[in-house]
């Protein structure tokens, strides 16, 4: 494998449970400490921990708020369920966010959330939304990405006539302001994922798991760019680690395993309530402290 790149780090502040003034002002600071060069929310609807019933804000409004709140992060949804927007309407969003930050969006996407997760499950009831089976979801993101790029990249309106995607007209106006589009990061694990991945991804986002499993699915991602004829290092290998603030040594020693096992791009995951200075926190405690690669 080829030697890991420097590390980059980033901050995901899950939208629930919150306040909107604190997530600005933990976005804010960020925005101004270099070593934090990208920033996330998530995608749900409800919580999916704490009180069922407590707050959780709708991601993409809330992160063109906060790309209007920051100038220099690059920003983005970890991850974007594929399950909630028609694809050509979220790449009317993408496209807006990304114009409203000045460029600056990193654009996630997955499939969802898998049927068995019942508290993930019971938002797409509450909100009237399909929940189709894994097998379709994952057929459906390699349709959406075809269709995002298109709408992102062609000038003329044109008809999509897919196995779940069906368009007549389509066009995206205004256009992101990267060319030729946003970078896409898909997250996930399975091994369908995986080639979806490896088709269309230029990041691929772990939600974090025991190291072995780390090092076997980056394995099977080579794998299947390899019988597809990519080249495996032009995908970026992106890490969710949650962060303890109580024992920031643990996390430490996770984004160490992260790095040596070929992953540059480290999300770390704050859990709400942030403490006071809560980016300065991270940087000193965990990203200037952190291993470089020793490959």
């Amino acid at each position: 494998m080829p030697q890991t790149p420097s590390p980059s780090f980033g901050i995901m502040t899950a939208p629930m449970q919150v306040r909107y003034e604190d997530l600005i002002r933990v976005w804010r600071e960020a925005d101004a400490i270099s070593e934090i060069e990208h920033a996330w929310l998530f995608d749900h609807l409800m919580p999916i921990g704490g009180d069922p019933s407590g707050p959780t804000y709708e991601g993409w409004t809330l992160l063109s708020a906060l790309a209007g709140q920051t100038e220099r992060l690059r920003l983005g949804v970890l991850v974007t369920s594929n399950r909630f927007r028609p694809p050509a309407m979220l790449a009317k969003i993408a496209a807006t966010v990304d114009v409203v930050a000045g460029g600056r969006l990193d654009f996630g996407i997955g499939a969802g959330s898998r049927p068995g997760h019942p508290v993930a499950r019971r938002e797409y009831e509450a909100h009237g939304l399909p929940f189709h089976d894994f097998d379709h979801s994952v057929r459906s993101l390699a349709e959406a990405c075809t269709v995002l790029r298109r709408l992102w990249t062609e000038d003329e309106p044109f008809d999509f006539d897919g196995d779940y995607i069906n368009l007549r007209g389509a066009f995206c106006n205004p256009k992101p302001i990267q060319r030729p589009h946003p970078p896409i990061l898909i997250g996930g694990r399975t091994a369908a994922m995986l080639r979806v991945v490896a088709e269309h991804a230029d990041v691929w986002n772990l939600p974090g798991g025991a190291i072995d499993d780390i090092v076997n699915r980056s394995a099977l991602l080579d794998r299947y760019c390899a019988e597809i004829g990519r080249d495996p290092a032009s995908i970026t290998r992106s890490i969710h680690v949650p962060v303890s603030y109580e024992r920031p040594s643990d996390t430490r020693d996770a984004i160490c395993e992260a790095i040596d096992a070929g992953f540059s791009h480290v999300v770390l995951g704050l859990a709400a309530p942030y403490p006071a200075d809560a980016a300065r926190w991270v940087t000193d405690e965990l990203i200037t402290a952190a291993p470089r690669p020793r490959r």
